[in-house]
């Protein structure tokens, strides 16, 4: 249970707390370099418009839109000893297809306070959280704009189609609370649901849905302990899958001065909640799982006898030795069998290789679905977290794997799956992500044909520089 003298202090994160936590920070000396400020995920310092890109292979002409990535790149240099890769300020980067061409790559810093104060310029209007301002974990578009997007109470960004600032929008000021880095679009419904959380509120967690119009229509709250960190959820068409893990706010670690504040909490008891979708916080069904940390799930549906299948990589633990970044000894690809009737989850391993970022179709959220798409994590870990050159496709009908290698020297990020108008096969379209080349220190945009999974790529797009490591994307369709 949480001590009476935490959730005082929780209560009350004042301006003394935080003077605290900077003092702190500043104090600590780095004992050697920052994984994170280094190597591939070195931030970029300007903002650049290239539109001069060099093209191998062929751009389906079909896709008429522009692919965004979402990530942390530090505007100002921050301290080496306390820097988190969660933590750097938002730089979304862009390439924009139309015709069979690469018309442009675009960068820009996402301007919150600290953005806009070092480049000189007014601040952004809009309404903003105190706090983290500049989202840098995902990008979306719904109703018609383009977000940058965040956890833990920051704000949405509303973007324009070359990626400026337009305003900070919490959803024309419908939303109340937190929102999400992952909402979910029900294909069904054209509406997003997310799970949300915010730093300074341990007790709550919401169910959030934002209508095909951008407005929020639900913001539901569910009951929780310790403040835990809620990275992702999953739909089926009756309920909203809630990983409640232990991974949980640590004013111990804030006071220290580490930026990101979030702690493997062995006292917080692992569970998966089952939410019926339009049900109050306390309809929830809740499923005790072995203790483990879901960032990301693939996708999740119902079978006909009632139960729940929720596919997702897995980590045996996270944050407990480790304030740079992400800590793990085993990430595999997992199925779980959720029973709301037993209460109990059924956990089997599809694949044992260490694995992240799943993305399936997205066309199928929240049904029986047959692809998975996964990115390869170094064998035995690695202290920049990514640094392997394979992509994955788990075929489940099948229980086979099937492996995308860029070769030695390149890191692949996440991939996104792009269908094919009016596809009728599940994996009729592209496969879409950055890859960098650490000999060139170039990165190219590299679109795959997903049926043709292990062939050579369809065409690659070649960026002159180095985009670093980042988060998520997606593929913004022109029309």
């Amino acid at each position: 249970m949480t001590r009476p003298v935490e959730t005082v202090i929780r209560g009350l994160v004042t301006q003394a707390v935080t003077k605290i936590s900077e003092f702190n920070r500043n104090r600590r000396k780095a004992e050697g370099p920052n994984p994170y400020l280094t190597g591939i995920h070195t931030p970029m310092t300007e903002e650049l418009t290239l539109t001069e890109l060099a093209v191998s292979g062929t751009i389906p002409p079909e896709l008429d839109g522009t692919y965004l990535r979402n990530g942390p790149n530090p505007i100002r240099p921050p301290n080496p000893a306390t820097h988190h890769w969660f933590v750097g300020t938002g730089m979304v980067h862009g390439v924009r297809l139309e015709g069979g061409r690469a018309r442009w790559y675009r960068n820009r810093w996402i301007r919150g306070l600290e953005v806009s104060q070092a480049l000189g310029e007014p601040p952004a209007p809009g309404t903003r959280t105190e706090g983290f301002d500049t989202p840098n974990t995902n990008v979306v578009g719904h109703a018609g704009a383009v977000w940058a997007i965040v956890e833990a109470g920051g704000n949405p960004v509303r973007l324009d189609g070359e990626l400026a600032t337009v305003a900070h929008d919490p959803f024309g000021g419908t939303l109340h609370h937190a929102f999400s880095a992952h909402p979910h679009l029900d294909p069904a419904t054209g509406e997003q649901h997310a799970i949300c959380y915010h730093a300074r509120v341990p007790d709550t967690v919401w169910h959030v849905v934002v209508g095909a119009d951008g407005r929020v229509r639900r913001e539901e709250p569910i009951a929780v302990e310790h403040g835990p960190s809620i990275h992702d959820c999953m739909i089926t068409p009756h309920y909203v899958i809630v990983l409640d893990l232990p991974v949980t706010f640590s004013m111990k670690t804030l006071l220290a001065g580490h930026p990101f504040p979030y702690r493997w909490n062995p006292a917080h008891r692992a569970r998966v909640g089952l939410l019926p979708r339009e049900g109050k916080g306390s309809d929830t069904v809740w499923c005790e799982v072995q203790p483990c940390y879901v960032f990301h799930p693939a996708n999740a549906y119902e079978t006909d006898d009632g139960r729940v299948i929720l596919d997702a990589c897995v980590h045996d633990r996270m944050f407990d030795d480790d304030y740079a970044g992400p800590s793990s000894n085993r990430v595999p690809f997992e199925r779980w069998t959720i029973d709301p009737a037993a209460r109990r989850v059924e956990r089997r391993v599809v694949d044992a290789a260490p694995q992240e970022f799943p993305r399936p179709n997205e066309q199928r959220i929240g049904q029986p679905y047959r692809y998975a798409y996964t990115l390869a994590l170094p064998e035995g870990g690695n202290p920049a977290f990514l640094d392997a050159p394979r992509l994955y496709k788990h075929d489940l009908a099948a229980g086979t794997r099937q492996v995308h290698d860029f070769g030695a020297g390149h890191v692949a990020g996440e991939f996104v799956f792009v269908p094919r108008a009016g596809a009728a096969a599940e994996d009729d379209g592209w496969l879409m992500g950055f890859v960098i080349d650490k000999a060139r220190q170039t990165t190219d945009l590299v679109i795959l044909d997903a049926a043709r999974f292990e062939r050579e790529p369809q065409a690659r797009i070649t960026i002159p520089h180095r985009v670093p490591a980042g988060f998520h994307g997606n593929w913004i369709a022109a029309r």
